[in-house]
């Protein structure tokens, strides 16, 4: 059953994929400047590229987090969304947070916090958004006519992301207790409430499209849940060992880490057990690739290389090079960004009534997509075992191992070619298939 209020979603998609695409530009910038070509430095520099791109990659995720939560809670529900006025004024707020942070960063305006730059008035403005938003997802989901698990663990989910963001807001003096609450945001999100919302999205998407029964795939959330919560928490660990944290870190942080990976094999498990069992053959094969894909590359990205390289004999070496950064793009690409549009994709056929779900154009964005993104991780894998090897066992100096490594950007800016053009067709895609309508949208009575 389909609910009109489900249209505000469509912009929630509209906004995480404009930002989205921002995101990829200044990934580009700082590509480029990796490689030698650092022509734009004097217009922007790389610190405020990086700060845009990687807080736009939060911005645009939770942008599909919040579109996804109004999509499927009204169906879960069996109600349309308490206010939808409320729920467009939210949407605002959050664009408004988004361009003044963006504009703000190339002006020096930012707290200088890695992931958490935004200035503090800002602070109080996603505080009041994400409030506004849980008050619209809690009360649709208390006053519907079932609460199903599949929508309390998105809710808890979203709940726990909006909880830990506060820890981030506290004022210290001190570096390493700043750091150490700061990770609890940065942390605890990704390897933590965020795979929950997945988890969420995933047993949504993979009702809809398999037919398998509800029961059975909601019984694997408790699963995820549990080791979700087991691994992330003290996994959180592996990262206090270097801003002054007792040594004791690194050992529980190294063996929880060692566990994470098991909350994302379960999840691929999960998502292939259910498709083979599935009776259903739903025609929007587009979501099903991207859905199952989420599934599996997150798997790779966030658990076996996050495993690689976290354990702490390994991680003495690796920690702060370009190791990080090929766990951290194949993971964020796989666990969220590919959920993400895998909602997205199921949805718009729903919202619009055009059903293009067989568009060669559409499997050519995902397999592009994912292939460049591959070729940008072993890339990224490379070039950071080149630089831990020179930096960390023959002690040149970091400029210099820069120096020696700009070939591998080279390759790196030729695979983020070959990402953005899939990127780029499944925007075309997303803008084919028109705006939402009432037609395609079943009218409900509460």
């Amino acid at each position: 059953m389909k609910y009109k209020s489900q249209k505000v979603a469509y912009w929630f998609f509209a906004l995480s994929m404009l930002l989205f695409g921002l995101q990829i530009v200044y990934g580009f910038i700082m590509g480029f400047a990796h490689a030698g070509m650092d022509g734009l430095h004097s217009f922007i520099p790389f610190n405020t590229a990086r700060a845009v791109h990687t807080n736009l990659l939060v911005v645009w995720l939770l942008s599909g987090f919040m579109g996804a939560a109004y999509y499927i809670i009204p169906e879960e529900a069996q109600r349309e969304l308490v206010s939808v006025k409320l729920a467009y004024a939210q949407l605002i707020s959050l664009a408004v947070v988004g361009v003044v942070a963006i504009v703000g960063y190339h002006f020096n305006y930012w707290e200088g916090r890695k992931f958490l730059e935004i200035p503090r008035p800002l602070d109080y403005l996603v505080v009041v958004n994400v409030l506004l938003f849980l008050g619209l997802i809690l009360a649709t989901l208390f006053k519907g006519k079932r609460r199903t698990t599949t929508a309390l663990v998105l809710s808890m989910g979203l709940l726990f992301a909006a909880l830990l963001y506060l820890p981030g807001m506290l004022p210290f003096d001190s570096q390493v207790k700043d750091s150490f609450f700061r990770w609890w945001v940065v942390h605890l999100w990704v390897e933590g409430v965020w795979e929950l919302i997945m988890g969420g999205i995933l047993s949504f998407l993979l009702i809809k499209l398999t037919g398998v029964d509800r029961e059975v795939i909601e019984k694997w959330l408790y699963v995820i849940v549990g080791l979700t919560f087991l691994s992330g928490v003290l996994g959180t660990g592996h990262h206090y060992y270097y801003i002054g944290v007792n040594k004791i870190w690194l050992i529980v942080g190294g063996i929880f880490s060692a566990l994470e990976p098991l909350a994302f094999l379960a999840m691929a498990l999960f998502a292939v057990n259910m498709y083979r069992k599935g009776e259903k053959k739903h025609p929007n094969t587009l979501a099903l690739y991207w859905t199952l894909g989420a599934a599996i590359v997150s798997f790779i990205g966030a658990g076996l290389l996050g495993f690689a390289h976290t354990l702490p004999q390994t991680n003495l070496y690796t920690h702060g090079t370009l190791v990080t950064a090929m766990h951290g793009h194949l993971a964020f690409w796989g666990a969220y960004a590919m959920i993400v549009l895998a909602i997205i994709s199921y949805s718009l056929p729903n919202m619009t009534g055009r059903k293009l779900y067989q568009s060669t154009r559409g499997r050519a964005a995902f397999w592009l997509s994912n292939i460049g993104m591959i070729g940008m991780t072993v890339a990224f894998g490379v070039a950071g075992v080149a630089q831990v090897y020179l930096e960390r066992k023959m002690k040149m100096e970091f400029m210099e191992v820069q120096k020696e490594i700009e070939i591998h950007f080279i390759v790196l800016i030729i695979c983020a070619t070959l990402f953005m053009t899939g990127i780029i067709l499944y925007f075309v895609d997303f803008y084919k298939h028109g705006k939402p309508n009432d037609e395609a949208l079943e009218i409900v009575t509460n």
